[in-house]
């Protein structure tokens, strides 16, 4: 099979890439750097803008399926920089897609979709939208999504896959920067620290994509047009794990505590400022930011275990064991980079 993934220099993409080559597949990932050591791998790697129409028809031609894991992730930023990649650049994709025949289409969305205005718990598939947005990321993710299972039909099958809190060995986002905060004394726990929530440990993400695409065998199948929360279905409450972690690394676990509505508060100003001044970088808190970390919000992994036969393979104390081992023998934490393509 000839496979294309997007992003496939992020933690996810270059997960999937490295299953799909394992497995024998023929693989195109597309990513705004250059990455030789994915190409080592066996993969053939284009720099692609999915801003650029043209590129993306040009990469597009001659698969069988694409996995679009790329997006401009984070919490910050202008909204026409998240909807110039994350909407128009999967329009782009799915554009190029119709015009080449390709006939299956793996988007990778997110739980924030459906926001976190309040706690949810064992939230299902019929959770809508959410009505108002506090980040730029969430809402170009959900029309994009929106787009993306819009476009299912007998030419094409699409399934939309939502993995909440991405972690592993690579990861130079989620964890860097908790773990950056902690070594600095600038981490507090936010809200009551009872918040229940789940995380996706990255090959079992990686592993949903392909048991996704194996389960899309055309646009009628039960999956087609479908979005699906994925996680390792182990919910653990956020800040005893995180503690957990923090101890597991030599590092100090985190105590001082913040009301969920004196940050939500903090981040309105934060926000406040950081538009109307050039201070430059992220704010240190936003209202999004605030409530995603007070709130519970975990998924039901019934729908994904009966139409895509997904199952997590590797459990969250596994998980956390391979991290901690992998930090302590020097392999990160990764600098945090700017927020970009994942």
């Amino acid at each position: 099979m000839k496979a294309l993934v997007t992003g496939g220099g992020g933690l996810l993409g270059r997960r999937i890439v490295e299953l799909l080559l394992e497995r024998g597949d023929e693989v195109t990932f597309l990513a705004r750097g250059s990455y030789p050591e994915v190409e080592a791998l066996g993969a053939k790697g284009l720099s692609v803008d999915l801003a650029d129409r043209e590129a993306v028809r040009r990469a597009v031609a001659g698969q069988d399926v694409v996995f679009h894991v790329a997006a401009k992730a984070g919490f910050w930023g202008s909204i026409e920089s998240y909807w110039a990649v994350n909407v128009e650049g999967t329009r782009h994709l799915l554009d190029a897609m119709e015009e080449h025949g390709v006939r299956k289409l793996i988007y990778t969305s997110t739980p924030s979709v459906v926001g976190y205005a309040t706690d949810v718990q064992c939230g299902g598939q019929d959770l809508p939208y959410a009505s108002q947005h506090l980040s730029p990321y969430p809402e170009s993710k959900a029309a994009a999504e929106a787009m993306v299972l819009a476009a299912n039909s007998r030419h094409l099958a699409t399934v939309a896959l939502r993995p909440h809190l991405i972690f592993g060995e690579r990861d130079a986002n989620l964890f860097p920067r908790v773990i950056d905060r902690a070594r600095t004394g600038k981490l507090p726990m936010i809200g009551d620290g009872k918040a229940k929530v789940d995380f996706t440990y990255v090959d079992n993400a990686a592993w949903a994509h392909l048991d996704a695409a194996t389960a899309l065998s055309s646009p009628s199948s039960p999956c087609a047009g479908r979005a699906y929360f994925i996680s390792n279905d182990e919910p653990v409450v956020l800040w005893q794990w995180i503690n957990a972690l923090l101890r597991d690394l030599d590092l100090p676990v985190v105590e001082k505590r913040v009301s969920r509505g004196l940050a939500s508060a903090a981040g309105a100003i934060a926000e406040v400022l950081w538009k109307g001044l050039p201070l430059g970088g992220e704010p240190p808190i936003t209202r999004f930011m605030a409530s995603a970390l007070a709130r519970s919000h975990w998924y039901d992994m019934g729908p994904a275990a009966r139409d895509i036969g997904y199952a997590a393979r590797v459990s969250m104390d596994d998980a956390r064991r391979s991290i901690v081992a992998w930090v302590k023998a020097g392999g990160g934490p990764i600098p945090i980079r700017p927020a970009a393509a994942r």
